[in-house]
């Protein structure tokens, strides 16, 4: 089994479907509202859990009734919750999620999550060596980004990191990520690319491999996926499903990958695995709430296997 370990965010989801976007000043009627646990760290935890991996999850929350909500999901979900921290002087982590047509549209406000210090992260360096792999994302301080990522790297311990929110990141510490799962927005505003076709993924790639990192793999949504393999770049076309809500579409994908890289799957079936698990999650309203189980997830890798790739030219060195 795969040890992973999720440092990230954990927040309550406030989610509402509405038939538009409002502009300003209009008030719109909107339907099902729903609370969902949510965060895309706590949402990577459950996604790999789901999937089989043996996951630890660290990160904070505040000390009120989304807090408490959130440890029970994690826990039923055989989620370790041990290196979560309960901060009485912040509110926990919320996001408000408007889904308009099978699209979301989210605001945050981090609370407790941007309460994590690197000192934090030095207290569970133990729990971080004996890691498979981490996972990361961006809804926590940089800072402890950094630190997370440097105490991996002393330990040899493969470092994934999905960088959302999308922000501009140092070269330094990029050259020490193992798998970099960027959307297509969020890998546009990195390599200050406009991201507009396979084409230009394949390009955003090659400059992101020249960056240091190891492996690029750009989440396209209904275009499936462009990643390289070591030798060469690959377009991954998408399952074909009805999206319902995309919300937690790409920390399924970065979930699954981790518990299936961990477990020693060559990349193509470790991307193939991640591509029906972001797909399934999508037919399923919310975020943790939608995401698949390991015999979801493997009664589709039957009927979409490895062969379903495009080849793209080899990797520039």
């Amino acid at each position: 089994m795969s040890r992973i370990t999720v440092i990230g965010s954990l927040n309550m989801d406030l989610v509402i479907s509405s038939p538009k976007i409002p502009i300003l000043g209009e008030t719109v009627l909107g339907k099902d509202f729903i609370t969902i646990p949510g965060g895309k760290g706590a949402n990577q935890a459950v996604a790999a859990a789901r999937l089989g991996g043996k996951v630890c999850m660290a990160g904070c929350i505040g000390n009120d009734p989304f807090g408490r909500e959130l440890l029970k999901n994690l826990s039923v979900n055989n989620v370790n919750i041990e290196n979560i921290k309960i901060k009485d002087e912040y509110p926990t982590g919320i996001a408000f999620v408007v889904i308009v047509d099978g699209n979301n549209y989210i605001i945050v406000d981090p609370g407790a999550n941007y309460s994590l210090v690197p000192e934090d992260i030095d207290d569970m360096s133990d729990v971080i060596k004996n890691s498979d792999m981490i996972l990361l994302q961006l809804e926590i301080p940089l800072p402890v980004v950094e630190r997370v990522v440097d105490t991996a790297n002393s330990y040899g311990v493969k470092i994934l990191l999905n960088p959302a929110p999308a922000r501009q990141l140092d070269d330094h510490m990029l050259e020490k990520i193992d798998i970099f799962t960027p959307n297509e927005s969020e890998c546009g505003t990195i390599t200050g690319q406009r991201i507009r076709n396979i084409q230009d993924t394949k390009d955003a790639v090659v400059y992101l491999n020249k960056k240091g990192i190891s492996n690029v793999i750009v989440t396209l949504g209904d275009k499936g996926a462009v990643y390289n393999d070591g030798t060469k770049i690959i377009h991954r076309p998408a399952v074909d499903i009805q999206a319902v809500d995309t919300t937690a579409a790409g920390d399924a994908f970065s979930g699954a990958f981790a518990v299936a890289y961990a477990q020693g799957r060559a990349m193509d079936e470790a991307v193939n695995f991640a591509n029906i698990a972001a797909a399934l999650s999508v037919s399923k309203k919310g975020a943790q709430s939608s995401l698949p189980d390991l015999g979801n997830v493997s009664e589709f890798e039957a009927l979409f296997c490895n062969d379903a790739r495009i080849f793209t030219d080899p990797v520039e060195k």
